[in-house]
């Protein structure tokens, strides 16, 4: 057994994390975690936008906001019971990323479609495409970076060959 210094304790054996919300559970948690920091951002953006560039208070609050999100979903949504950890985020930020070029896009096309479009038409397909990119966004978070069905790698072990039965003649005549 071992010693105790003054003012360690030991931890105890860890608890199995909460068991993970179904898919329509996450969903939903998923747009409001999601929506709610968004509303926040956007009300963020410009706050920040009258000390700095608006463009560096777009960035720094998309950098922020993108933090909180993974954080949630870690610990709400997807409910895997822990912090996300520097994997997790990387993966976060790559979706973010994917679901920003995707909403771009639709953005570029519309305007190559259409020299001139309302603006009605432009939050219609501004929307639309974030809806589309939300939906895939959850699905890569929910399969791919959250995912509690992964089976962890069996860990290698070297395999047990089983033993030559030579005969007590065959090895004496061999040596």
């Amino acid at each position: 057994m071992e010693p105790q210094t003054a003012g360690s304790t030991r931890s105890p054996s860890p608890s199995p994390s909460p068991a993970a919300p179904g898919p329509l559970a996450s969903f939903v948690r998923f747009v409001v975690c999601g929506g709610g920091v968004g509303v926040l951002s956007s009300l963020a953006v410009p706050l920040v936008a009258m000390t700095v560039p608006w463009a560096v208070a777009n960035a720094v609050i998309t950098v922020v906001s993108t933090l909180l999100c993974t954080e949630l979903h870690a610990l709400f949504t997807f409910g895997t019971g822990r912090r996300a950890g520097l994997r997790r985020h990387l993966q976060s930020s790559g979706s973010a990323v994917a679901a920003y070029a995707v909403t771009s896009v639709a953005m570029f096309l519309l305007h190559t479609v259409q020299s001139a479009p309302t603006m009605l038409t432009e939050q219609a397909v501004y929307l639309t495409a974030s809806a589309l990119a939300g939906t895939g966004r959850f699905l890569v978070l929910r399969l791919f970076v959250f995912t509690t069905t992964r089976k962890p790698h069996p860990a290698m072990r070297p395999t047990a060959l089983p033993r030559p039965q030579l005969s007590r003649p065959a090895v004496s005549t061999a040596c």
